[in-house]
């Protein structure tokens, strides 16, 4: 049901950086820009991920407990978006492995510090 995430940006250009070469690792590409204010990706699967200047014009900031989470598709794939995550700057939450049953996972902030996941149930 969730069409799109919207994640708080100070830096568009270093965070479209970012999200293109992670995102990328998943098929996504630019789906939709608008100017200096947003980037959006998608692979044509689900949700769109998109990086935001604040609309209120306040500088963007992370949300203690806010997350969001990316289907992977396999447990090589959780390995590869959080080694490539921390590669490209980003900071480790917790490293990839299994996390109550089938849930595999890795968790890491974005250069902004915006918290993400990314699992594989299996």
């Amino acid at each position: 049901m969730i069409g799109y995430v919207t994640l708080g940006s100070n830096d568009r250009q270093k965070a479209g950086a970012f999200y293109d070469e992670l995102l990328g690792l998943l098929g996504a590409k630019r789906a939709m820009v608008d100017g200096d204010r947003f980037i959006g990706w998608s692979n044509g699967q689900g949700a769109m991920l998109a990086v935001i200047k604040p609309y209120d014009g306040n500088p963007a900031t992370v949300g203690n407990g806010n997350m969001v989470s990316l289907a992977v598709g396999s447990r090589e794939n959780v390995d590869k978006i959080h080694a490539k995550a921390l590669a490209l700057g980003g900071k480790d939450e917790g490293a990839p492995g299994l996390r109550g049953g089938n849930f595999y996972g890795a968790y890491f902030r974005d250069l902004d510090g915006n918290k993400l996941c990314a699992f594989h149930m299996g």
